[in-house]
């Protein structure tokens, strides 16, 4: 029987699969340390989508992507404007113990997790060749980031992350400076207007079938 799946796309799945376990075991580490019921919901719900999304993927993968559903997309539960700017950040450095892990500590570990996870998601589907897999660790990428920026949102009201900014005059020059172009790439020239309302009639009928086909398989 041939192969079903390719090596490197074996390898990148192995990667996710085992990452995705590391990411779960160290979320299951934080839990002890969190002291705010914000951060608990949060860092709980995250633990239950993660979990279920490796299921998925993990009996998929078994069957070699035989009936593999589509990924499922994470739903943040709100968005919230960030605030920007620095005010008072505190000196950072590391703990002398784990008696000192905070619910900054836990909210920078579960950022890092998320965004490390989705930047290996993104790069394996690279190497995926199966479609119904590839869609589904594309998926886990983007649910990644739509974790990682719900926890960012939680640490930037919070103060824990907060974002520097530049100038306005300096912030202003470097996004308007790039400007939309006229120029049409070679050999995508459009068929000029008056070359395609000269199309004989003899062809109408054919274009007119063509259209009642496409419409009748939609």
């Amino acid at each position: 029987m041939a192969a079903q799946m390719g090596a490197h796309e074996v390898m990148e799945l192995h990667e996710v699969l085992s990452g995705t376990i590391n990411a779960i075991n160290t979320f299951e580490l934080y839990r002890p340390y969190v002291k705010d019921p914000q951060l608990m919901a949060l860092l709980d719900r995250h633990l239950q989508f993660m979990t279920q999304e490796y299921n998925n993927l993990a009996q998929a993968v078994n069957q070699q992507g035989m009936g593999a559903a589509m990924g499922v997309p994470y739903r943040a539960p709100k968005m919230m404007n960030p605030v920007m700017g620095l005010h008072q950040p505190k000196p950072q450095h590391p703990n002398a113990s784990a008696h000192e892990m905070s619910d900054e500590d836990v909210a920078c570990g579960m950022l890092g997790c998320h965004k490390a996870s989705a930047s290996m998601q993104i790069v394996a589907t690279q190497e995926i060749v199966h479609p119904q897999l590839r869609r589904m660790v594309q998926q886990g990428a983007v649910n990644c980031s739509e974790m990682s920026y719900e926890v960012f949102q939680y640490m930037n009201q919070k103060g824990y992350y907060q974002v520097p900014t530049l100038a306005d005059v300096t912030t202003n020059t470097a996004t308007t400076m790039y400007q939309p172009t006229t120029m049409v790439p070679t050999g995508m020239q459009p068929a000029p207007m008056q070359q395609m309302m000269q199309a004989p009639m003899m062809q109408q009928p054919l274009m007119q079938n063509q259209q009642q086909t496409y419409q009748t398989h939609m």
